[in-house]
């Protein structure tokens, strides 16, 4: 069980906290429980809804301001030096498509996650997350000091000129 709620959670306290919630929780219940055979689905169950109100209480708080974006190291590939050009490009994004790029690229949250967040479909989601990486996309493809290829793959990039 432990393992299971760490695989989710990835934060080695967080999963110990739940993990005893979880142990609360089938002591307090297990009254309930009609079929004994069904033991170890109904315990899983109970941790899988201990992680969900988890996520849904700890991420409701992230403020997209809060996220900074990663500063890349120095370095001669070109997708290096393209770091500085592309976090400022998110910047400029509109609020719903910043806020997208960043939680899933950054935070890793899955498309059915933020449907949740935002109270929407998960295909509505998924489409903002597709837009949002189109609008990116174009304005990193707008940049006069990017040389791309036929296939919009970059080849060189003179940075300093955002």
């Amino acid at each position: 069980m432990r393992k299971f709620i760490f695989n989710k959670v990835k934060n080695v306290e967080d999963a110990e906290d739940i993990l005893q919630e979880v142990f609360l929780k089938i002591q307090l219940n297990i009254h309930q429980l009609k079929d004994y055979t069904k033991l170890t689905s109904w315990c899983y169950q109970i941790a899988r809804n201990i992680i969900t109100d988890y996520f849904r209480n700890s991420r409701s708080t992230i403020s997209i301001d809060e996220v900074q974006l990663p500063e890349l190291e120095s370095d001669d590939s070109v997708y290096q030096l393209l770091g500085n050009c592309i976090n400022s490009k998110i910047n400029q994004l509109p609020h719903k498509y910043k806020q997208a790029i960043i939680l899933t690229a950054f935070k890793n949250y899955a498309q059915t996650e933020l449907a949740e967040k935002w109270g929407t479909s998960y295909s509505g989601a998924k489409s903002r997350v597709q837009r949002a990486k189109e609008q990116l996309k174009t304005a990193i493809l707008k940049c006069d000091n990017l040389e791309v290829d036929g296939n919009e793959n970059p080849l060189s990039y003179q940075s300093g000129l955002f």
